[in-house]
């Protein structure tokens, strides 16, 4: 029977990817050769290994990891983790990027040329996706650190104050001015180390508005030409791109973040937390992709009440109406944000939803004064000034 071997384990401030990769690699040769099992940890990324500080302001991760020791039942999973790693070091050594769903098809790719490789063929991009993810966790590296990018979705940015240099990587810097770009937005990449803000002029807030359509048609209305502001929309649960530019802009430029979106469970605890706080699935990458100090603008409870908003109800009887519910309750009773003090207004909406069972959309704004294009642009701005916002 082959003996057991310590986990490989790897430092994450170790940045020497190939090295980190050759090593890992060596151990486990090493370890097959001296009749070892290999074993390999990584950070279990899940909601029960998470830990929240409001000093901190992001999900962290605990001490629990996750063990794939080889064996039988392990032997594919640690294959087919090595063939994906080879592939993503090619792409690091020759500057090649690729998405996840390439990754698959380039592997699908060497399975059809190869037989030698059909034991490791994947059934789906989900099993693929989970490799590279795994890879992620144990070298505790970021996708984009491989050279793997998400598609750039949401993030769409407007602002006649806003200078952003943005260094590429053969080392020249593109710098663009937000101001000349007219109707056009600018479109944040997945890598926020590689952007250098600047304010031209004075920059008094950041907004954040959940519908993509509804930050265009505050700028198409005039919010950026009026006021000295940033506005970005964020296009539903936000992307990697999305939150690490907001992180970016929080640390950079030192102003006011605010959020505006739906009044509904899915946005409280799927889109604004995630935003503030990162998420459980991420933990290894919270830090760069977080925002921890944006600020919670609307739609408020009391907001309902008095601009009279319309809302619908929300049964239980329709599934996904249900299983919304039913995580807001799960939220509220297991998730330590939500469970920490200092984010108890922010629980109260989540109360608030689930005893009401009420869902009030951010557009319903617009019914306030229906002759007034500008209504949404006005009640948003005297939220800021009169500090109506958690």
């Amino acid at each position: 029977m082959a003996k057991r071997t310590s986990p490989i384990r790897v430092r994450k401030l170790d940045k020497n990817i190939p090295k980190l990769a050759n090593d890992i690699c060596n151990q486990m040769l090493t370890d097959l050769e001296n009749a070892k099992r290999p074993v390999i940890e990584a950070v279990k990324c899940s909601l029960d290994n998470s830990n929240y500080s409001p000093k901190v302001g992001y999900f962290t991760p605990g001490d629990k990891r996750v063990r794939s020791e080889l064996n039988v039942s392990s032997v594919q999973k640690l294959a087919r983790t090595v063939f994906m790693l080879n592939i993503l070091l090619k792409n690091l050594k020759s500057g090649a990027v690729n998405t996840k769903r390439e990754l698959y098809y380039i592997s699908k790719g060497f399975m059809k040329s190869d037989a030698f490789y059909k034991p490791l063929d994947f059934e789906d991009q989900a099993e693929s996706d989970g490799v590279v993810e795994f890879i992620c966790d144990f070298m505790e590296v970021y996708r984009e650190e491989l050279n793997c990018f998400a598609g750039d979705r949401g993030g769409q940015t407007y602002s006649k104050n806003l200078i952003v240099t943005e260094t590429l990587e053969d080392g020249t810097k593109a710098v663009v001015d937000l101001s000349t770009l007219g109707t056009t937005p600018f479109q944040p990449k997945n890598k926020p180390q590689s952007f250098q803000l600047k304010k031209k002029g004075k920059i008094d807030f950041c907004l954040v508005v959940e519908s993509e359509g509804t930050a265009n048609t505050l700028v198409a209305n005039g919010i950026t030409k009026r006021h000295k502001c940033i506005v970005m929309g964020a296009q539903g649960v936000p992307s990697n791109g999305v939150r690490g530019w907001c992180k970016t802009i929080q640390e950079q430029l030192k102003v006011p973040i605010y959020f505006y979106g739906d009044l509904d469970a899915y946005t409280m605890q799927n889109i604004f937390r995630t935003l503030k706080a990162g998420s459980a699935a991420s933990l290894i990458r919270n830090s760069d992709f977080s925002a921890p100090d944006v600020k919670f603008l609307g739609v408020l409870p009391e907001d309902v009440k008095k601009y009279d908003l319309h809302c619908y109800s929300v049964g239980e009887k329709d599934a996904s109406e249900a299983r919304s519910l039913k995580k807001a309750k799960d939220v509220l009773a297991n998730d330590p944000f939500f469970k920490d003090k200092k984010n108890k207004d922010l629980a109260a909406i989540l109360k608030w939803l689930v005893k009401e069972k009420k869902r009030c959309e951010q557009q319903s704004v617009f019914s306030v004064d229906p002759k007034n294009p500008r209504i949404l642009e006005e009640i948003i701005v005297d939220k800021i000034k009169k500090g109506s916002y958690v």
